[in-house]
């Protein structure tokens, strides 16, 4: 794993980024959440195709395992737009990676892939650590359809990610599947109207994420997937909103409080906790 650490470093700061160009994009009213989804999915899939081309590679589009990976984008990248038009961000990032941890783990389980007491752990003190950052001040009240949202989201990401693990050519395979996605991604656009028009710098953000932190991240996640276990894949990400809350404090030039850092601490403890030990070498 310490070989992997860099790697899954760089592309859980890429889930991180995309969480907040969505949120820069969609809460500034520069463009709405329907419209951020089906751009996000062509530049992802645009710039992908330039890349699978460059290479030489076939694109597997007729693939069997297109349609888990497709489908599986396409209810992460709406229901996770759809839901923070009703959802608050802490609260909507707590459903997202505990349904997650739960598809993830559960799907693991059933492969035979069945995580260890430190895995379950680890996972449980980094996800306690998560909820104390998140959990809005004096409560809060969940309203239903976004939570519906976040939890199909969730679904998705954590089918989406384990689908990954058989790939053989995880650009090309991203690439395909971002490709099946956008016409899927664009139906809700014929019968949804988003209450925010479409803004030149709502749709420059939305190609940012789908280009670069969407379509390179998520190649370099299916590259990373294969070389992990579930519980080890769902764990890990459990650090990207602590990421995307330091961040935002560093571009907005807060200064973090005592409840981000404690927090962060308990979260980064939790996924060292569930890491797989190193084998010693042989002598």
């Amino acid at each position: 794993m310490t070989r992997l650490a860099l790697p899954v470093a760089l592309a859980m700061a890429a889930f991180a980024a995309n969480s907040l160009l969505n949120r820069a994009a969609v809460d500034s009213g520069a463009i709405g959440p329907a419209a951020f989804a089906a751009v996000r999915v062509l530049a992802g899939a645009a710039m992908l195709g330039v890349l699978v081309l460059i290479r030489r590679q076939a694109l597997p589009l007729w693939h069997r395992r297109r349609w888990a990976g497709a489908l599986s984008l396409t209810a992460y990248m709406v229901g996770f737009s759809a839901a923070y038009l009703t959802l608050d961000a802490g609260l909507g990032a707590l459903i997202l990676f505990g349904v997650v941890q739960i598809t993830m783990f559960a799907f693991g389980a059933l492969g035979g892939a069945r995580p260890s007491g430190r895995q379950l752990a680890g996972a449980g003190v980094a996800f306690a650590g998560l909820a104390w950052i998140l959990w809005p001040a004096g409560g809060a009240r969940v309203p239903l359809s976004g939570a519906l949202w976040m939890v199909a989201a969730g679904i998705g990401w954590g089918v989406y990610t384990l689908s990954g693990r058989g790939e053989p050519a995880a650009l090309a395979a991203t690439a395909a599947n971002f490709c099946l996605a956008l016409p899927l991604t664009a139906l809700p656009l014929l019968w949804v109207r988003d209450a925010a028009p479409m803004t030149v710098p709502g749709v420059a953000l939305a190609a940012l994420a789908g280009a670069v932190t969407s379509g390179l991240g998520y190649a370099l996640w299916y590259a990373l997937v294969p070389r992990m276990t579930p519980a080890t894949a769902a764990t890990v990400q459990l650090s990207v909103p602590v990421i995307a809350l330091a961040a935002g404090a560093a571009l907005l030039g807060e200064a973090p409080g005592w409840r981000l850092i404690l927090g962060a601490a308990v979260v980064l403890g939790g996924i060292a906790l569930a890491l797989p030990r190193p084998r010693p070498a042989r002598g």
